[in-house]
């Protein structure tokens, strides 16, 4: 049997105790391995015009060069890890503003350890990832009248499983993927192949969208 291909992962934030804790969460999981750690954004531009990672957890308040600067200087560079942004701040226009220059996640600090290994997965995967939080207040940011507007995609239904439809429902619910795990007695890996395709037979780009479609369509 090969060895495991682990999830190289850098890490930049300009407080080492941050840096040191998303570290020791990431140690528990065997699939991610710590490749390289900055406090500012030059050293994450430094370090990544040398050297390579799969996944970078940025803070977007960092001296030198900030996270939003950072994710430009990305956007034009042919090779780039996904980036899961960390902050403070969750308004919707600072998830928009990043989202629209690369980034593929998002996460409220205070989230971060709970959420860091979902969310590295995931967006390795090539998916978006929004801690829970952050999902509730886009949702229910979407107008009453759209949520409760007559569906014109209601049609797509037909196409899911029961046990989609089951998996749909949960993440309506804002249950993380271990959570849906837990609930439906099945494998991590496994939600994640329903999620994948609940998002190309819905045509949606993330969990958000799926929500809002279980609303529209009056699933939860």
């Amino acid at each position: 049997m090969g060895k495991l291909k682990k999830i190289k992962v850098h890490i930049a934030d300009d407080h080492m105790v941050l840096i040191d804790g998303i570290k020791a969460v990431l140690k528990t999981d065997k699939e991610i391995e710590v490749v390289g750690c900055s406090v500012n954004g030059q050293e994450v531009l430094e370090w990544h015009a040398k050297n390579t990672s799969d996944v970078l957890v940025l803070d977007i308040n960092m001296p030198k060069v900030d996270g939003i600067k950072v994710l430009r200087e990305f956007s034009k560079r042919d090779s780039k890890p996904q980036i899961i942004v960390l902050s403070s701040y969750d308004d919707q226009k600072l998830v928009n503003e990043v989202l629209k220059i690369g980034a593929s996640g998002f996460l409220a600090k205070k989230c971060a350890g709970e959420d860091i290994l979902e969310a590295i997965k995931v967006v390795h995967q090539g998916e978006q990832y929004f801690s829970e939080e952050i999902q509730r207040k886009i949702v229910s940011i979407v107008s009453k009248e759209d949520i409760k507007s007559t569906s014109q995609d209601g049609n797509y239904l037909s196409s899911l499983t029961e046990r989609e439809v089951e998996v749909l429902k949960l993440i309506a619910q804002e249950f993380s993927t271990k959570g849906i795990a837990y609930e439906l007695g099945i494998s991590f890996n496994t939600v994640e192949s329903h999620r994948k395709n609940l998002l190309r037979k819905l045509n949606v780009k993330n969990a958000i969208g799926l929500a809002i479609y279980a609303h529209k369509n009056q699933l939860v």
